[in-house]
């Protein structure tokens, strides 16, 4: 402090010195040490030096396509449907179409609509764009109420309801931008400084670890078991809380992403019952990330929410103290509208006084985008059989989820029959996290090179196939392994055939 007011003072008489000596004076620009370093600090490695280098060569390709050794960039860092020619729902963007240009009713209940263009809009899209503008109640470029429409939040809770078989209530929903902008609203409530912890599986989704960096508190590591498919370890729960407990930080939340970004495991229900009862002895909040829970490539998915609710019509109160925030997405799932920015989520077992801080949080962003909550509403109540919508919805539905399982195991057979790479079968979600086994070498290239083997990998990667990946030291890994993600969502074969050749040429060159 002393020392900000001695320079403070420095710079009042520098600039009056000058003034009177009729010089003109600028002052200086703000540079790193003059912002926020908890900005500084937060890393986000699925958007970070690969896919910044991969946008580079992307331009490049644009203006000298004769300078790479590839003709186009394969972006399977990130999962983004859409970017990778996933088609949109049919049904979700003839809905939103009317409801960013609602005359378009009138002209469909025209006499004078051409058949042709009726025909594109069956009526269970009129009825369904109809209900929803009456919930809207003016247009969707207006502010909503802050938690979200009242409908449409009645929509996702008949949801939850089926779903789980346990009523849920509209006035637990929020809808948000997406699960990412809920992520930042419960860890600014959480977090209360540097003496605060959150449990976080390793490896993570960067979200986490980056929001906790911006918050100034801690991440608190849980490895997960490669060896065992990902699987959680709830003596590893413990031993971390009571680790850190002894260094003085108050760890007060435990998140968990189910299906597992970017491992791909899905928990079973014995593990989800482990976890909520550490969470009720250690009194944590539970953040369960569900946004996959439409990619479940074997078995059933199972809520966290739907476990709690049986422990509790089982064991009466016992189970009141648990504290549960639920995620769901639009961006995931056989959806993919990540640019739509929906997303939900549920709080139960917060009191009245923490409800009101969640809905003031929410009321400064004011509302998250109107038509992103239309599309929660879509995702959560699909047209149904006998309505004339449902052929080609279930169908498309289908036809996205079949080929997302099939890629899947592709991209896993191929690994595992190449040298040097050990990859767990995939649950679910849209990621493989395969091991890589790299030699000696190449740790020492990668070093030289100020790089993580695992980086330089996929660095190396990207230059000779155009082939975007992300290391897994941006995600957290059991030190001394070394890993990459992918997701499975680029259409065909081609571009693993590509990357079957690059490593094994890849393994001979750096033995």
């Amino acid at each position: 402090m002393l020392r900000t007011q001695v320079k403070t003072q420095v710079r009042i008489h520098v600039k009056l010195t000058l003034k009177r000596l009729n010089a003109s004076y600028s002052a200086p620009k703000l540079s790193l040490k003059d912002i926020n370093p908890h900005v500084i600090e937060a890393k986000y490695a699925v958007r970070g030096t690969i896919p910044t280098k991969a946008e580079e060569l992307k331009l490049q390709l644009q203006e000298d396509p004769s300078s790479v050794a590839f003709d186009k960039i394969i972006f399977s860092n990130i999962g983004n449907p859409q970017q990778l020619n996933q088609k949109p729902i049919t049904f979700y963007r003839k809905v939103l179409s009317i409801l960013q240009d609602p005359s378009l009713l009138d002209t469909l209940k025209s006499k004078d609509c051409p058949a042709s263009f009726k025909q594109q809009y069956p009526q269970d899209i009129i009825d369904r764009a109809e209900r929803m503008l009456k919930d809207i109640g003016s247009s969707v470029g207006a502010y909503s109420a802050s938690q979200g429409i009242r409908g449409f939040r009645n929509t996702v809770a008949e949801f939850i309801t089926k779903r789980d078989g346990y009523k849920a209530d509209p006035n637990d929903i929020y809808l948000t931008g997406g699960a990412s902008a809920a992520v930042n609203y419960v860890l600014q409530i959480l977090c209360n400084g540097p003496k605060t912890g959150v449990l976080i599986p390793i490896p993570q989704y960067p979200l986490y670890t980056a929001t906790l960096a911006l918050n100034n508190s801690h991440a608190v590591p849980y490895y997960l078991k490669e060896s065992e498919g990902w699987s959680l370890d709830c003596n590893e729960l413990i031993k971390a809380i009571k680790d850190k407990t002894a260094e003085g930080v108050a760890v007060n939340c435990l998140v968990v992403i189910n299906p597992g970004n970017p491992t791909g495991a899905v928990l079973s229900k014995e593990k989800m019952i482990e976890i909520v009862n550490v969470a009720k002895e250690h009194g944590l909040v539970i953040i369960s990330d569900e946004v996959y829970q439409e990619n479940v490539y074997h078995g059933e998915f199972i809520s966290m929410r739907k476990v709690l609710k049986e422990l509790q019509a089982k064991n009466g109160s016992e189970y009141d103290n648990i504290q549960l925030v639920s995620l769901h997405s639009t961006s995931k799932g056989v959806s993919g509208e990540c640019g739509q920015r929906g997303g939900y989520m549920e709080i139960l077992g917060f009191s009245d006084e923490l409800r009101a801080i969640f809905t003031k949080l929410c009321s400064i962003s004011l509302c998250s985008v109107v038509t992103g909550q239309a599309l929660v509403d879509l995702m959560c109540k699909p047209p149904v059989a006998g309505e004339s919508s449902f052929a080609l919805d279930h169908k498309e539905r289908l036809d996205i989820f079949n080929a997302l399982k099939q890629r899947s195991l592709q991209l896993w057979e191929t690994f595992n029959k190449l040298e040097g790479i050990e990859c767990q079968k995939p649950e679910g979600a849209m990621y493989l996290f395969p091991k890589l086994d790299l030699s000696e070498n190449v740790i020492a290239i990668a070093k030289a090179k100020g790089l993580q083997p695992d980086e330089f990998y996929c660095l190396e990667l990207l230059e000779n196939t155009g082939i975007c990946t992300v290391p897994g030291s941006g995600f957290g890994q059991y030190p001394g392994t070394w890993h990459l993600r992918t997701t499975f969502l680029p259409p065909g074969t081609e571009w693993i055939s590509k990357w079957e050749e690059f490593h094994n040429e890849f393994m001979t060159k750096y033995k």
